[in-house]
């Protein structure tokens, strides 16, 4: 066998949740600039219905730049937020709201040779969602109640197949 034991070759996944369309909910705003100087807000998105209730869905940024406000205007409004002409928002404007967001996997190659799986979200995944109680806090569901053991019928007696409706 031949092995070369210098390649690393470190795989980091931090994927959490499977590919898939989730209604996600705005954890955590973090405030920031691009390399190019345009400010950009990072969104951690929390899985808030369903089976993966909890579970980081994804980091997702937007961008206000020129180029990157088409996209802000589509994810604030999914997100219920004024989307066209001049507003005034703030970062935490945005915790605590909710959007149907698709989720994909992404593989990416380091400077290093490893690679980083996580998720992300394409260009145009935020869909606006209605969400109701249940959604902004999911209490646990009681068990349901045991149904009585159904009854036996008694036979009506010989049955013709000719009248069966199969």
């Amino acid at each position: 066998m031949k092995i070369d034991l210098d390649e690393t070759g470190e795989v980091r996944d931090y994927i959490s949740v499977p590919a898939g369309a989730y209604v996600c909910r705005i954890a955590e705003v973090r405030a920031g600039a691009t390399r190019a100087g345009d400010e950009r807000w990072s969104m951690k998105l929390t899985v808030a219905e369903g089976q993966h209730v909890g579970k980081q869905a994804a980091w997702d940024s937007l961008v206000f730049s020129a180029r990157g406000r088409g996209r802000a205007r589509l994810v604030l409004h999914a997100l219920g937020l004024p989307c066209s002409g001049t507003v005034d928002l703030q970062p935490t404007d945005l915790e605590g709201r909710h959007a149907l967001v698709e989720i994909r996997p992404a593989e990416y190659q380091t400077p290093g040779g490893g690679v980083v799986r996580r998720n992300e979200v394409p260009y145009d995944g935020y869909r606006p969602v209605e969400v109701g109680p249940a959604t902004t806090a999911p209490a646990p569901s009681p068990a349901p109640a045991a149904a009585p053991p159904p009854r036996r019928q008694p036979s009506p007696g010989p049955v013709d197949v000719n009248e069966l409706p199969f």
